[in-house]
């Protein structure tokens, strides 16, 4: 007995054939039942086949299968439909597989490409990462180039690596600038050391100056040294942290010595001083009261008493010194004025050549007078105007010297 379905036959002797497009091939044999039997039962191994295909298909399409692994399921399923092992359209199964290895093909170039193109980027990345550590390498920011400098390394450890070549050049170059930084940074740390070791020394110094300065008396000279030790002091730069604060306190301690001292020492000479201002304001009015100068002798007098007493009242506060003694100079220059208009009224000599001025000045008006009269009487108008315009500013200097000559008195 026969069976002879659209994919596979049993023959009498119950060997089992599936058609191919290369014709019948023997799929095995079966001697335990009936040949629908067989047929069955080779037809469920082709629908197990069909159904890894198909799991195979959809873990390419949907997941991150490896190309490799791919290929290996293909191969295995291939080794399957290529045994002849079941009933069905194997032809169809192969040609799945086909299309299955043309897309994991593909899948592997996508990959190789995606592949290289990470790695180039990936090499980029690294030759920013290089080329901006050996542009920290050069620089001052040592906090900030020291931090980013360590984001950089973590920046490279989460980069792939590239092949062994460029990666090991790369990371040479990375790891040079690293250590140019750490290098300079050392260096520049010790030499600031040293400068702060320098720097508390010097004000090691200072500080037993200022304490040394701190009993003075002489406020003025003691103050102006404390103004140059405070000069010393910023020029000399920053002690070690764990001086620097304990010695700014023992020197500005030093100096607040002096200067409290000095402060309570003024506030009394400032109490002082404004007793003084009211004592001279007192005198400034009493010199005030001399004034206009009516009797020159007793105003010198009275204003010479009032200034003995005023020199013996001492200083007054600073502000107020230029009014107050302006007010007694006002009253000294009127003094002074009256005098020399006494001297110039008194003076022998010089009433003499006054008197001898206004005498030439007389006789040239009363020429020029008679001159011009005659002119006139002759009828020679130009001549007699003109002799009365020359005249007039004689006249006038005439007037002027009167006027001196009055204040000698007559």
């Amino acid at each position: 007995m026969s069976s002879d379905p659209s994919w596979g036959r049993v023959d009498e002797a119950g060997t089992v054939y599936v058609r191919t497009a290369d014709g019948e091939k023997v799929v095995g044999s079966w001697q335990a039942g009936s040949p629908e039997e067989a047929l069955a039962y080779f037809t469920r191994k082709y629908e197990g086949l069909v159904v890894e295909i198909s799991l195979l298909e959809k873990r390419v399409q949907t997941t991150d299968l490896s190309a490799k692994d791919a290929s290996a399921a293909i191969e295995h399923l291939r080794e399957q439909v290529d045994a002849h092992h079941a009933v069905g359209d194997l032809d169809a199964l192969s040609k799945r597989l086909d299309a299955l290895t043309v897309a994991v093909d593909k899948r592997r170039e996508e990959r190789k490409a995606e592949k290289a193109h990470q790695n180039e980027r990936a090499r980029q990345s690294k030759e920013e990462l290089v080329n901006e550590a050996e542009e920290l390498a050069q620089s001052e920011q040592w906090r900030a180039s020291g931090e980013r400098l360590r984001a950089l390394v973590e920046n490279w450890k989460r980069l792939p690596r590239l092949d062994r070549k460029t990666d090991d050049e790369l990371w040479r170059r990375f790891s040079h600038a690293r250590s140019a930084f750490s290098k300079r940074r050392k260096a520049h740390f010790a030499q600031l050391d040293a400068q702060r070791e320098e720097a508390r020394q010097r004000k090691e110094k200072l500080v037993a100056e200022a304490q040394a300065l701190s009993g003075s008396r002489e406020w003025g000279p003691t103050a102006a040294k404390y103004r140059e030790l405070m000069q010393e002091w910023k020029a000399a730069g920053r002690a070690q942290r764990e001086y620097e604060e304990d010695l700014w306190q023992r020197f500005r301690g030093a100096q607040d010595v002096f200067f409290q001292a000095r402060s309570e020492v003024f506030a009394e000479r400032d109490v002082e001083q404004r007793e003084n201002l009211a004592r001279k304001e007192e005198l400034a009015a009493e010199a005030e009261k001399l004034l206009p100068i009516t009797d020159l002798k007793t105003a010198r007098g009275s204003f010479r008493a009032i200034n003995e007493r005023w020199d013996a009242v001492g200083h007054v506060p600073r502000d107020a010194r230029p009014k107050i003694e302006g007010r007694m100079h006002a009253v000294e220059r009127a003094i002074q004025e009256a005098e020399e208009a006494e001297w110039r009224r008194t003076n022998p000599e010089a009433r003499a050549r006054a008197a001898g001025l206004t005498g030439q000045l007389q006789d040239a008006v009363d020429k020029l007078r008679g001159q011009a009269e005659k002119a006139r009487a002759a009828g020679n108008t130009a001549k007699a105007e003109k002799l009365e315009k020359e005249l007039a500013g004689r006249q006038e200097l005439l007037d002027q010297a009167m006027k001196g000559l009055e204040e000698f008195g007559g």
